[in-house]
């Protein structure tokens, strides 16, 4: 007798996991959902209004994720993720910014807790499912000539989200399903509107966190200089996580200058901040550690490829050059702006993602 594909999948409160796990039932799987809880209540409730992130007070998105299976005749469940949430995404959050560099949080839940963790603590509770599932635009494929699963862009290229899941495991890459991979933005607002989601003109989540980043930092002033080039002080600062590579307002400076400064260099270990014309934010090469490779084998040799250094990125021709300690040297073809520490890089060939690491 035939046996139902069952599914697990992510229910954020959405329109884009709603119409996912719709698509799915559609197409005849036992579709099951699940949400995670986050928020602790630990940080400052947001002064901002409306709730359009993943981390804030959930009991909104709580209650829109019951009402969207009851719409969908599916179970839910509410998966506690809180602590680990906690240690793997927001320590690293405060870290990174105490060491001068620019976190991707949505990168490291994606990779540890949604994909991960969330699926895992179901299971611990005696679910059983064959697939796990979420409303990301990406695409999974498979190689038959290497024997791997490989991410690829979604068919919307302007919503494509495969720069935030480039370290998926070739595990994970095979117990994952993508429903909306092959929709545009516009035909999934087409389907929830036509079958009454109610969810259906709900805004897209904006940002991992609606407030100021300070509430999460919560970190004491630690008074700095901003310098120039030849290491003239401009001004102060109170902490170098206030700033990023390519930030211009509100740089503290002492007088005025002709010129436009940017931030071109922050360095934690002398606690300055550096500030440059436009021209020195201009980088040719760079390199990047943490790499994982999703779709190929760890290159041995230089390999050419497409590269972006943050999500709205267009995608630059690079030279991937391994190195004996399991970085890369990346050099582009053309000189890049803005190059972050802390952000990711993520390789593609085509329309396929060959993984990517972290910008040292």
């Amino acid at each position: 007798m035939f046996k139902k594909m069952k599914i697990l999948i992510g229910l954020s409160g959405g329109v884009d996991s709603a119409v996912a796990a719709y698509l799915l039932k559609k197409q005849g799987y036992e579709v099951t959902g699940t949400t995670m809880s986050i928020w602790d209540g630990s940080l400052p409730s947001p002064k901002t209004k409306g709730n359009d992130s993943c981390l804030g007070p959930e009991n909104e998105n709580i209650e829109t994720a019951y009402k969207i299976a009851d719409f969908l005749k599916i179970p839910l469940h509410i998966t506690d993720c809180r602590e680990e949430y906690k240690k793997v995404v927001l320590e690293n959050f405060r870290n990174e910014y105490k060491e001068g560099r620019t976190p991707n949080p949505c990168i490291r839940c994606n990779a540890y807790i949604k994909f991960g963790i969330l699926p895992a603590a179901v299971r611990k509770t005696g679910l059983s499912f064959d697939k796990f599932a979420t409303g990301h635009y990406a695409n999974i494929g498979f190689d038959s000539s290497t024997n791997m699963h490989q991410l690829h862009k979604a068919a919307d290229l302007n919503k494509d989200q495969t720069y935030f899941l480039y370290r998926l495991t070739q595990k994970i890459l095979s117990e994952t399903i993508f429903p909306l991979g092959v929709y545009t933005k516009e035909q999934v607002r087409n389907i929830a509107k036509k079958i009454g989601l109610p969810v259906a003109e709900k805004p897209d989540s904006q940002d991992f966190y609606c407030g100021d980043y300070d509430d999460i930092l919560q970190l004491p002033a630690n008074p700095g200089d901003i310098v120039d080039k030849n290491g003239k002080v401009l001004g102060k600062h109170n902490g170098i996580w206030n700033y990023t590579i390519g930030k211009r307002k509100g740089l503290g400076l002492l007088g005025g200058t002709k010129d436009p400064l940017y931030v071109i260099n922050i360095s934690a270990k002398q606690n300055i901040v550096t500030i440059g014309t436009k021209e020195d934010l201009y980088s040719s090469s760079l390199t990047a550690e943490k790499v994982s490779w999703c779709s190929i084998l760890p290159p041995k040799k230089i390999i050419e490829a497409t590269a972006k250094i943050r999500r709205q990125h267009k995608p630059e021709k690079a030279f991937i050059i391994p190195q004996e300690d399991s970085s890369v040297k990346v050099e582009f073809a053309q000189p890049q702006m803005s190059v972050t520490a802390g952000q990711s890089i993520v390789f593609y060939k085509d329309d396929t993602v060959l993984g990517g690491g972290v910008i040292t």
